[in-house]
C-alpha cells in the first residue's frame, strides 16, 4: 500500500510518498518534498490567515497532489499545525481548501503534533539515546519532547516558531548582539515550562528535526537545500559552533548565494539559530544528532505498525 503524508506547517508544506510494508519493516520511500507556504505571514500573531496565504496554500496542495498523482498512491493523510490550529478564521480555511483542492485537512493540537513528531523520530533511530531532548522548530510552533530511551519523559508544544519570532522583532541585516540578546529573553521567558520539566535532568543529546536542522547539515555537508534525505546524522558542536557564526554574521543578499539555503530560510535562519545556540547552552548540550524524519514519518510508523488513531 502507497500512501501520501501531506504537512502543512506555517512556513512549508511538506509531502512524503512512501510504502507501507508489513509490521517491523520500513517500506520504500517514493518521493519527499516541500513547498513554502509561508501561512502565518501577516497574521499568526493576530490569530488570523490572510487571504493571501489561503492561495499559498492551496498551490501548494495542489503541486503536492501533482506529484501523488504520479505514484499509486491509495491514500492521503493532510494534517495542519500551529498556525490553522491557532487561527479564528480556520473553519473557513479547512473549507476553502476542501474546495479548492479535495483535501480534508486534520487540524492537530500541538500535543498530537509532538506525538508524531516523537513517532518519526522513534522511527528514525529505532532505539532512541538516553536522554534525549527532541527539538523540531517550526515557524509557529517549536515542539520539545524529552526521552529516556523509547519512552517519553515529557513533551509540550510551544508558541514560539520563526514566522511569530520574526514578526515580533525587528532583526538588523546582519543581527545585532543587542537583538540576540532579546530574542534570548523572549526564549527564555517563553520556555519556563521546559526549564521547570527538565530542572535537575541531563540532557545527554540534542536531536534537530528536519526543517531548519536540514539546513544545518546541508551547510555542514556543502550539498544543494533539499537535495539531501538524511536518515540520522551527527552535527559536532564544533561544527555547529562555526555554522553559527557563519550565518549570524551574514547578511541576506550573503545568505541567498548560499547554494545549502533555500529561499525561505534565508531570514528564518537566524532566529532558529539563536534558538538552537540557547538551547544547547541552556543545558550544556555537547552533542547534536540531526534527523529529516518528522511529523509526516510519524503518521508513516502509526500505518506502518496499524494504530488505528491516525
Amino acid at each position: 500500500m502507497v500512501i501520501a503524508v501531506i504537512d502543512l506547517g506555517t512556513n512549508t508544506c511538506n509531502l512524503l510518498i512512501a510504502e507501507i510494508a508489513s509490521e517491523g519493516k520500513v517500506g520504500h520511500v517514493f518521493y519527499q518534498g516541500s513547498e513554502a507556504v509561508r501561512i502565518g505571514e501577516g497574521g499568526i500573531n493576530k490569530g488570523i490567515l490572510t487571504k493571501e496565504a489561503f492561495k499559498r496554500a492551496e498551490t501548494a496542495i495542489l503541486k503536492h497532489i501533482e506529484k501523488i498523482e504520479k505514484y499509486p498512491t491509495e491514500k492521503i493523510y493532510a494534517y495542519a499545525t500551529s498556525a490553522v490550529r491557532d487561527a479564528s478564521n480556520r473553519d473557513e480555511f479547512y473549507k476553502y481548501i476542501k474546495d479548492k483542492t479535495g483535501i480534508s485537512l486534520r487540524i492537530i493540537s500541538g500535543e498530537r503534533e509532538a506525538e508524531l513528531i516523537f513517532k518519526g523520530v522513534n522511527f528514525a533511530f529505532g532505539n532512541i539515546p538516553d536522554n534525549s531532548l527532541i527539538l523540531d522548530i517550526g515557524g509557529g510552533s517549536n515542539e520539545y519532547i524529552f526521552t529516556s530511551g523509547n519512552h517519553i519523559i515529557w513533551k509540550e508544544s510551544f508558541p514560539l516558531g520563526m514566522s511569530r519570532v520574526m514578526q515580533k522583532f525587528k532583526i538588523s541585516d546582519p543581527i545585532t548582539k543587542e537583538e540576540i540578546e532579546g530574542i534570548k529573553q523572549f526564549f527564555l521567558t517563553g520556555h519556563k515550562d521546559l526549564f521547570d520539566n527538565l530542572k535537575g535532568r541531563q540532557v545527554n543529546q540534542l536531536i534537530g528535526c528536519s526543517g531548519a536542522f536540514d539546513t544545518i547539515a546541508d551547510l555542514k555537508d556543502g550539498v544543494s537545500a533539499g537535495s539531501v534525505y538524511r536518515i540520522t546524522e551527527e552535527i559536532s558542536l564544533s561544527e555547529f559552533l562555526k555554522i553559527y557564526k557563519r550565518i549570524i554574521e551574514s547578511t541576506i543578499s550573503q545568505r541567498k548565494k548560499m547554494i545549502e539555503m533555500s529561499p525561505f530560510r534565508e531570514k528564518m535562519i537566524v532566529p532558529s539559530l539563536i534558538l538552537m545556540n540557547f538551547i544547547l547552552e541552556s543545558f550544556h548540550i555537547k552533542r547534536i544528532i540531526h534527523t529529516g524524519f518528522s511529523l509526516r514519518e510519524g503518521v508513516w510508523e502509526e500505518l506502518t505498525k496499524k494504530k488505528e488513531n491516525v
